[in-house]
């Protein structure tokens, strides 16, 4: 695994190269691992924006785990309210059935679903992935982990980057998005400390398994103000 302290440009000239190399008409997908509050999301769509604009509309496209969390519904039903956004928490089977559709699926549309901060539930249909799309770039915490199925989903990425931030910075942004939700203070605290921290720390060990770790500080918060932080 390389650690660099790579910028905006030579990380979007990383993410070109996927597209003009050999091969470069086949379709690749990216991931970017990460803990809650590191800057996949932020990087994820900088990238396809970046990508867009060299190559054109609809050559890149975004697919954010996040998408398939369970509804809140479903969570109400399986009693996991209370630790929402934890691994048991996402529909991860129905992900890499959308990766391995998005992997061989040259000659459709492919709608991917989105989550809504403001509702607090999934979204159907907000991504697509043209048939013309050449890089796919999917974000989430858990693309690192080593318990089923997240294996798999890493078996069909040409890469994946671990989106490093410092703790201390992570947790202010987690502590923004939870008041952004709606949270007083003393409750989004508590869903920092008993949820996202455990949450990281079950992330972090994937770091060794990712390809390259990239900054998700500096320039890169910037980019795609009011989206989410991942």
């Amino acid at each position: 695994m390389n650690e660099d302290r790579l910028t905006s440009p030579a990380l979007t000239s990383l993410a070109l190269g996927f597209l003009r190399g050999p091969g470069s008409n086949a379709r690749t997908i990216l991931g970017l691992a990460g803990p809650p509050g590191a800057g996949k999301s932020t990087l994820a769509r900088h990238l396809v924006a970046e990508v867009e604009r060299a190559e054109g509309p609809g050559t890149a496209a975004y697919v954010p785990l996040d998408g398939f969390h369970l509804s809140g519904a479903q969570l109400d039903r399986l009693g996991l309210a209370h630790c929402k956004g934890a691994p048991a928490t996402f529909d991860a089977h129905g992900y890499v059935a959308l990766l391995r559709r998005i992997a061989a699926d040259r000659f459709q549309d492919i709608y991917a679903p989105d989550f809504d901060r403001t509702l607090d539930e999934p979204v159907a249909a907000r991504h697509v992935v043209r048939p013309h799309t050449r890089l796919v770039i999917t974000e989430g915490n858990y693309l690192a982990s080593s318990d089923t199925p997240w294996p798999d989903a890493r078996r069909l990425l040409r890469e994946l980057w671990y989106v490093h931030t410092d703790d201390q910075v992570r947790e202010e942004r987690l502590l923004g998005r939870h008041r952004d939700g709606g949270r007083d203070e003393a409750t989004a605290r508590h869903w920092v400390t008993g949820n996202d921290h455990p949450n990281g720390e079950y992330v972090k060990p994937g770091r060794a398994l990712c390809t390259r770790t990239v900054p998700g500080t500096g320039e890169l918060d910037r980019v795609a103000s009011g989206t989410g932080q991942g």
